[in-house]
């Protein structure tokens, strides 16, 4: 069981320092570390902290823990002033107590409700995961610096504005000099695996390249997987130089060569290194993702998933031109599709949207796939099915029009 770290309460009328924002009478220690009591708790002496609103509950917590564990752990080997204090948003103590195991540092007792409800109020916490960045003084150094530490791990520390800056300068020199050869050589590796072959990175120089960030675990990807499958087939056919090549997210060999028997393409070798640093260098946050490189080496588009999603082999080469002609061909589409509709999933009448009539991204509730701008609308319950998914129903004779 884990031990508790007694803190020392925060005088009556305010004080200054770290102890101003953590007035507790204890913090809970990582699992597997010995009872400790110290009123002072000089593990929060003079370092930054982050307070860490999280739940066992949520997957983006999940993914997220990890993350921020591998940031800390570095930090804390150079010796750099930085804690992190769990405050949990779990719904029971075992949830808490499975959640906190996972996890290198201290936190807020779960039955320490008036605290927790304090801390969040004081930060307006409305989201999770959320890492509040505090200064051994208690002001607020960054008020999220989650996404930092996704993008950037421990290079992020100390948080400050001036180091953010730094960082996206230094991520836009990148951007700006980025070829194929750069993303791909990675340890050295300057080929990907090709069937029983190696595919030297030179032969994708010159070509639309999606990199599919996947894993056979995830049921979205397995979905995805197939429908990009179809469309490399379809690009293939018409003799488009296009190819794509799969960036393993598989936490084992096995679901690697599984995800690799299902693609026609390219991949990676298994090896963690370079898909960790691709997924950072891209900030991807979710899987399947697609991120397209053009022919001149340079990012096209990361969202090629929606676009795939939307446009099917239309999208290619995926560019904002290409994109720009599809959309204004579907606005003309459009004038010929009835104002209203009924259809067979929904008990009301749905009115057809745009964009700029409420229209904005969702996913159709007919085919549960990506949809934009236009749309079916059920206005009162916000049901909503693409203008296809609509016509094909009704051809089917199970809609009408208004």
């Amino acid at each position: 069981m884990a031990g508790v770290l007694e803190v020392e309460e925060a005088p009556e009328g305010g004080g200054g320092g770290i102890r101003s924002v953590l007035t507790m009478g204890s913090l809970v220690s990582p699992s597997g570390n010995e009872v400790l009591f110290s009123v002072h708790f000089p593990e929060l002496d003079g370092k930054l902290i982050g307070l860490y609103f999280a739940a066992n509950w949520y997957p983006k917590c999940e993914a997220f823990t990890p993350v921020l564990a591998a940031a800390y752990q570095h930090l804390k080997e150079r010796g750099a002033g930085f804690e992190v204090v769990l405050v949990s948003c779990d719904e029971d103590r075992p949830s808490f107590e499975r959640f906190h195991r996972t996890m290198p540092w201290p936190a807020v007792p779960f039955g320490d409700l008036q605290c927790k409800k304090r801390l969040s109020e004081r930060f307006q916490v409305e989201g999770i995961p959320r890492l509040v960045v505090l200064s051994p003084g208690g002001e607020v150094v960054h008020p999220d610096a989650a996404d930092l530490v996704h993008r950037y791990g421990e290079r992020a520390f100390p948080f400050t504005a001036a180091r953010v800056a730094e960082l996206e300068a230094d991520d836009q020199r990148k951007y700006a000099s980025q070829t194929l050869e750069k993303l791909f050589s990675i340890d050295g590796k300057e080929y990907v695996n090709g069937g029983n072959e190696q595919v030297p990175i030179s032969r994708l120089v010159g070509k639309t390249v999606g990199l599919y960030f996947s894993a056979h675990h995830c049921a979205p990807c397995v979905k995805f997987t197939a429908k990009l499958a179809a469309i490399y087939s379809s690009l293939k056919g018409k003799a488009e130089e296009f190819e794509v090549v799969y960036v393993p997210m598989d936490k084992e060999e096995d679901g690697y060569q599984r995800s690799c028997r299902d693609m026609p393409w390219l991949a990676l070798p298994y090896d963690g290194a370079p898909s960790r640093a691709l997924a950072r260098y891209f900030d991807v946050r979710e899987i399947p993702t697609l991120v397209v490189v053009g022919p001149d080496g340079k990012t096209v588009t990361r969202d090629g998933r929606n676009l795939v999603n939307l446009y099917f082999d239309m999208a290619f080469p995926f560019t904002d031109a290409q994109i720009r002609l599809l959309q204004e061909a579907e606005d003309e589409a459009a004038k010929g599709y009835p104002h209203s509709l009924r259809h067979r999933g929904h008990r009301h009448e749905l009115s057809i949207v745009s964009e700029k009539s409420g229209g904005g991204p969702y996913i159709c509730c007919e085919c549960e796939e990506q949809g934009l701008g236009w749309a079916y609308q059920c206005i009162a319950c916000g049901y909503e099915i693409h203008l296809r998914c609509g016509r094909n129903a009704a051809e089917g004779g199970s809609a009408g029009t208004g």
